[in-house]
């Protein structure tokens, strides 16, 4: 629910508060549009990315807390979007920066939020509210700087449809099939639950022809373009919740062609393999989580965001194996299936600003693709290449 007030003639800050759905309310000033909002209240230990962050499709029906306290100060870019504009509900944070130092920003973070009309709260003890939720769980909350009444933003937060059980991405799949890039290499379908830019990116670095499709295209339809590749993207919301979606991931699984998923893409092929998959009480989002590669031996420092995640007691020998552990709470990061070319993880490799760690996951699907096709990749990326996109 948005005011449609006149944004720009509010040149002080104005009072808000955040209410979460346990009765909890915190007092603070309103940052970016002025009006209300409501989700799921996670938070993002990055130090750096806060665009990145607010404009990954993952966070579709989500408030983000920014666990790093000073944001704002770098400004806004274009080329920083992971979507056409910000994914997350609101935003919270300790000290918002109005001002920017930075020679490349096209804008400050406070004007961007306000011409997406996006709703934030600022000078909030961040990490007594971090303590609470991994205490309590995560929960749904509102902000608003147009309802100033307790009772009444409670009432809201606990009125919130929760994201357990929750289809959202057919809010932010593309509507038609396009291009994203022509490359000689590789030809990679990429089924769009709420793909990122940077993993279009990450597979157009390598010369792939990228093409991507609506999350509720029909297979046959992708087979029509005789991929060599099929990607599934991550996305918001609970993966139990898209049957439609899981169908065709399985039906995939048997075409013989090599698959790779991200996040949101992991979960299907997993629960499309029979294996099951559980909202987590607290889930995983920072730029900072030890992941081991149980093939090579190797930690890796990842980027992630996720509220969901694969039970690794649902898994078999003959289903899958598994190939990545976070170190944290040693939950499942990564598997390769048994009966197919197909291996997910629940990380993030494509990661911008980073770690960049994790990218030799997309070398890995360019090598089960020339094993089963012949077909190349037509140069070898680098982190820079991949983040810039080949502007």
């Amino acid at each position: 629910m948005i005011n449609p007030q006149n944004n720009d003639l509010l040149l002080t800050p104005a009072p808000c508060k955040m209410a979460l759905a346990d009765g909890t309310v915190v007092t603070g000033k309103a940052v970016g549009f002025r009006g209300e909002t409501g989700g799921e209240l996670c938070f993002n230990t990055s130090m750096t990315g806060y665009q990145e962050i607010f404009t990954d499709p993952s966070y579709v029906g989500q408030i983000m807390m920014m666990t790093y306290p000073h944001i704002g100060n770098y400004g806004t870019m274009d080329i920083d979007m992971e979507a056409a504009h910000p994914m997350v509900s609101g935003v919270v944070v300790r000290s918002f920066s109005p001002r920017y130092s930075n020679l490349l920003a096209d804008a400050s973070l406070d004007a961007f939020m306000k011409k997406h009309k996006l709703v934030g709260i600022s000078e909030i003890d961040t990490r007594a509210l971090v303590l609470h939720i991994r205490s309590k769980g995560v929960m749904n909350a509102v902000i608003s700087s147009v309802d100033l009444d307790d009772a009444s933003l409670v009432e809201k937060a606990r009125n919130w449809p929760s994201m357990e059980g929750l289809e959202l991405a057919s809010r932010v799949s593309v509507k038609d099939a396009y291009d994203f890039s022509t490359g000689k290499g590789p030809k990679v379908a990429v089924f769009d639950f709420g793909v990122k830019q940077n993993i279009l990116r990450s597979l157009g670095a390598r010369g792939c022809s990228v093409r991507v499709f609506p999350a509720d295209t029909a297979l046959k339809d992708v087979l029509a373009c005789e991929p060599d590749g099929i990607f599934f993207s991550n996305g918001p919301g609970d993966p139990r919740a898209m049957p439609a979606a899981i169908a065709m991931t399985k039906e995939a699984m048997q075409t013989g062609i090599p698959l790779f998923g991200i996040c949101l893409g992991h979960q299907l092929l997993s629960l499309a393999a029979g294996l099951d998959v559980y909202k987590m009480y607290v889930g995983h989002r920072g730029a900072n989580h030890p992941v081991k590669n149980l093939v090579s031996g190797h930690v890796e420092v990842s980027t992630q965001n996720h509220g969901f995640a694969v039970d690794k007691d649902s898994i078999s020998e003959e289903i899958a194996s598994v190939t990545h552990l976070n170190l944290n709470d040693n939950t499942v990061e990564g598997v390769r299936f048994a009966q197919c070319t197909a291996f997910s993880v629940q990380y993030h490799p494509e990661a911008s600003p980073g770690p960049h760690d994790s990218q030799y996951l997309f070398d890995e699907f360019m090598a089960d693709i020339e094993k089963h096709s012949g077909v190349k990749p037509t140069h070898e990326p680098t982190p820079e290449m991949v983040y810039a996109g080949g502007r």
